[in-house]
């Protein structure tokens, strides 16, 4: 079967380029032809392609038609349904906020999916009918990560896992907490200056981790100890008692409902228990493992494929797929600049003289 995938994306290492990159490389290892398509290509995009899979920017270069869209992001889903009308397609909500996750309403989308409930409820909120929607929790390539054999008594190493963490954010919390619980802490991630591509490397020397999502899912996979944990605040240690409530959260944002203060996160790291932290690790291999989630999303593609198109309704919340506004012709690549624009270079932009004026209305039109 010959699969596009989409992403908005892919020059530097985040939840959804290794989602990609996991899906299209196992789609490749068990006989099918995975393409992706995104608007910026960096290392991520080579990495993939080095593994034998094509990865392109202009949707012509792409010489045969596909089965089935694997579609993420709404600005890549828009024009590959643009350019592909009769290939049908399914949508992947990873982010329950961010603009460039906005529902795109088509008859050429089949299904939608959400990788927690939040996702999910964002979906349905923005036009998709329930009857639609679905959860499809999110994965980790098990033969990536390998299962470390104990973890210590007493915690030693913890690390925060996270393209977030800086200053501004979550890390002095986190840092404070350790200092006054004698752990060594590191930092991995693209505010820190380290991001890695290959994490399955290093997360086995950590006793602890900081981190949410698919991060999290990551260190659990290698058998450290986790404490959701996260810009958005201060989630519980992952244990027997609550995993099963905090998978269909994705892990996630749902979940990070303490304050970012030390205090909070030394409560949570105080639970570690090295037992029942390698006993979640072990049941995160067995229920979210990459093989097993393949193997459901080609069923899921044949069912696509085998579905009708249906009369669509374009709501208020959601993306109409044939925008005629010289609004909707610009609104991509403003969402691109303003993706890659870096952080500092907003503080001044939101400095400049007018600014004020002119940022809340680019906010209400992306939003």
């Amino acid at each position: 079967m010959r699969i596009l995938i989409t992403n908005i994306a892919l020059d530097t290492w985040s939840g959804t380029t290794v989602y990609v990159r996991d899906l299209a490389l196992e789609l490749l290892r068990t006989g099918h032809e995975p393409t992706v398509y995104t608007k910026i290509a960096g290392v991520a995009a080579h990495d993939i392609e080095k593994s034998g899979v094509a990865v392109v920017t202009r949707l012509r270069d792409i010489r045969a038609i596909p089965d089935v869209i694997h579609a993420h992001h709404a600005v890549v889903t828009r024009r590959v349904l643009r350019h592909f009308p009769r290939v049908p397609a399914l949508a992947v909500c990873h982010d329950h906020t961010s603009v460039f996750d906005r529902t795109v309403i088509d008859a050429g989308i089949r299904k939608y999916f959400g990788v927690s409930d939040l996702c999910v409820e964002r979906l349905r909120r923005e036009g998709v009918e329930p009857g639609r929607v679905q959860l499809l929790s999110n994965f980790v390539d098990t033969r990536r990560f390998a299962f470390r054999n104990h973890l210590p008594r007493k915690p030693q190493r913890a690390l925060v896992f996270s393209n977030y963490a800086r200053d501004s954010t979550h890390l002095p919390a986190v840092a404070e907490a350790c200092r006054r619980a004698g752990l060594q802490l590191d930092v991995i991630g693209e505010s820190a200056g380290n991001a890695v591509a290959q994490p399955e490397s290093v997360l086995g020397r950590y006793d602890i981790v900081f981190a949410k999502a698919k991060a999290a899912m990551e260190a659990m996979a290698s058998g450290a100890a986790v404490v959701l944990c996260d810009f958005g605040g201060v989630g519980p240690a992952v244990t027997s008692d609550n995993f099963d409530r905090l998978q269909p959260l994705n892990f996630g944002f749902e979940a990070l409902v303490g304050p970012l203060i030390p205090e909070a996160v030394l409560q949570q790291s105080g639970l570690y228990d090295p037992v029942d932290a390698m006993r979640e690790g072990a049941k995160l291999r067995a229920v979210a493992s990459l093989d097993d989630a393949v193997r459901n999303l080609c069923e899921i593609y044949k069912d696509v494929v085998g579905t009708p198109r249906s009369p669509h309704r374009t709501t208020s919340g959601a993306v109409p797929i044939n925008p005629d506004t010289r609004l909707d012709a610009v609104r991509p690549t403003i969402e691109l600049l303003w993706l890659r624009f870096p952080p500092s270079g907003k503080k001044l932009l939101k400095r400049a003289p007018g600014m004020s004026t002119l940022l809340p209305k680019v906010r209400q039109m992306l939003s």
